[in-house]
């Protein structure tokens, strides 16, 4: 079914040791129309990851195309031939959600990634170990959450992730993967060049939904209306944990999708892929 054309930025949450401080959404009229052809290159100065959903169940067309972004060794889709479906979870504190959540992943034999920040790794060490021991990945979100298309060198950029990588092997006894995702999904050129030369693959989205305001929680109804009916082959799923209605839909949306004769997938299958 074709709808109006639905261009959004969806910025994540900022995060101060543990607390939500900002989040917007930002979405253009349906004059906003842009397609993959006129959505090859970056700014030079910095952008928000952007996309515009044309029609429900098809993928949405991303600020830049998948062609680009692989110079870079970035992702936003996989494979839109296959019914495969990458699940990640930002996360920048814990509130209580991720143990259910991470039942639901189990129950369904589902594998996914989290993208933590400095904050969730000093304060939750055990979940982060049990992520761990059930098979998830656990991805770098940056340790303190900042703006990184305002870093321009390279120093400071490493300074972010290599900090959060030390903290993680010492909490895990592993060496983290080199998978980062942008904090509120803003990103330059230069970030993408800077992750790429550390060996990272940054990964965007190509499906999201409003669910981080703690306080002002989706409806049920309103999350699975997105969630199902956007989802497409190929998907990378954004989703936070610190979601409650996350945590009280996703046994039910993992089954849904099943239904709908999706499997869901490792990141590590978009790298080696």
């Amino acid at each position: 079914m074709t709808s109006k054309t639905d261009r959004q930025v969806l910025n994540a949450p900022t995060y101060n040791t543990g607390i939500k401080l900002a989040a917007d959404l930002t979405a253009a009229s349906a004059g906003s129309r842009f397609d993959a052809s006129s959505s090859s290159h970056i700014s030079p100065a910095y952008e928000n990851w952007g996309l515009s959903f044309q029609q429900e169940g098809k993928p949405p067309v991303g600020n830049a195309t998948s062609d680009y972004l692989k110079q870079f060794q970035a992702h936003y889709i996989a494979d839109t031939t296959d019914p495969v479906i990458y699940l990640t979870f930002d996360a920048g504190y814990e509130n209580g959600n991720t143990a259910v959540i991470l039942d639901a992943l189990k129950k369904h034999n589902a594998p996914a990634a989290f993208f933590l920040v400095g904050n969730y790794l000093e304060t939750s060490p055990e979940l982060v170990k049990r992520m761990v021991a059930e098979g998830h990945t656990v991805g770098n979100h940056t340790w303190h959450h900042p703006d990184m298309s305002k870093i321009a060198d390279q120093a400071s950029f490493s300074e972010e992730l290599s900090k959060l990588e030390e903290k993680y092997q010492k909490i895990t006894g592993q060496t983290m993967k080199k998978y980062y995702r942008p904090p509120q999904g803003k990103y330059s050129e230069s970030n993408l060049k800077m992750a790429k030369e550390m060996g990272y693959h940054t990964f965007f989205w190509s499906l999201a939904y409003v669910d981080w305001y703690e306080n002002k929680q989706p409806a049920h109804e309103e999350a699975f209306k997105k969630l199902l009916g956007r989802i497409h082959p190929g998907a990378i799923v954004l989703l936070h944990s610190t979601s409650k209605t996350n945590g009280e839909i996703l046994d039910e949306l993992l089954s849904k999708w099943e239904e709908m004769g999706y499997r869901f997938g490792s990141l590590d299958e978009i790298v080696t892929g």
